[in-house]
């Protein structure tokens, strides 16, 4: 029988002023709204790095707050994917690599990287970028050290896991839709995104030994939830994505792949943030697939 993979239900983001006194409990102040949501999730992504370069500190004190068996996904510099678009983007790479990401240690889950509705698939822009992509720590360390003046005196160069360092991307064009996409993305063990929307195409072609979803909301972008119907169909693809199986209604670009030995990892977000729906969505879907959040609290 295959090993399955790990599975890792969460939220996207975190700091949001509907959120307190329906989510969070009336009255918990704003510092402890992490530790308390990395209670109820086994996973979270951090918005706050697509805006701007974090802080060593900033790092350290959300590993601080964190059960030991927990993890963050980080969204990539929007400065790299919407405003360079992927070009001249070497030093910025490094930047973030820096900016504190390495502190996370054993808490770093896959790096996603979103690209504008407007960006449209280039083989060769792409495979330039994926080519300076660090899979490991060492390999991310060796980038950070790259770092330009910005982060003198604030950067931090070393992780104290050796580990993988994975990377997924979400695509908003449909330009992406092409077979040449899908083995760029293998040829660099690059995740795809299933991104769940009525905007944006949504793919579940296999490209890497994890998969990464995104759920914005089932009929309206950001806003509306998933009711049980949908919420036990996406239980249903999560598990055999662990097994090393693909769903049987898998939207893909290419043929389907051989059912893996081992299982795959198996990330997924809920961004419906407006009306609450996250967090109620996420541990429906959690509880569904007994991804039940971790209990032990961290040692540093």
């Amino acid at each position: 029988m295959a090993r399955s993979g790990t599975i890792r239900i969460g939220i996207s983001g975190w700091t949001y002023a509907p959120w307190r006194g329906v989510f969070y409990p009336e009255g918990l102040p704003q510092k402890k709204e992490l530790a308390y949501a990395a209670e109820k999730f086994r996973a979270i992504e951090i918005n706050g790095t697509f805006y701007g370069l974090q802080r060593p500190k900033s790092f350290a004190r959300w590993r601080d707050d964190t059960p030991d068996d927990f993890v963050f996904a980080i969204k990539g510099s929007r400065y790299i994917t919407h405003m360079l678009k992927l070009r001249n983007v070497e030093t910025p790479l490094a930047n973030l690599m820096a900016s504190g990401l390495l502190r996370l240690g054993p808490k770093l889950a896959p790096i996603l990287w979103q690209f504008p509705p407007q960006l449209k698939f280039d083989s060769d822009l792409f495979g330039t970028f994926f080519e300076m992509l660090p899979h490991d720590t060492r390999q991310a360390e060796t980038l950070a050290r790259r770092h330009d003046d910005r982060l003198n005196n604030r950067s931090w160069l070393r992780s104290d896991a050796d580990q993988p360092v994975r990377h997924a991307v979400e695509i908003r064009h449909d330009s992406f839709r092409d077979p040449a996409f899908i083995k760029l993305l293998r040829k660099h063990r690059v995740g795809l995104v299933c991104a769940d929307t009525v905007d944006w195409p949504r793919l579940m072609d296999l490209t890497a030994d994890f998969v990464y979803c995104r759920l914005h909301g089932s009929k309206q972008l950001y806003v509306s939830g998933y009711d049980d119907k949908a919420l036990d169909s996406w239980a249903d693809r999560v598990r055999a994505w662990a097994k090393g199986q693909e769903p049987k209604d898998a939207e893909r670009v290419m043929p389907p792949t051989k059912p893996r030995k081992s299982g795959r990892d198996v990330f997924v977000f809920f961004d419906n943030d407006v009306k609450v729906r996250a967090p109620v969505d996420a541990a429906g879907l959690a509880e569904r697939v007994g991804a039940s959040p971790p209990t032990a609290r961290s040692g540093h």
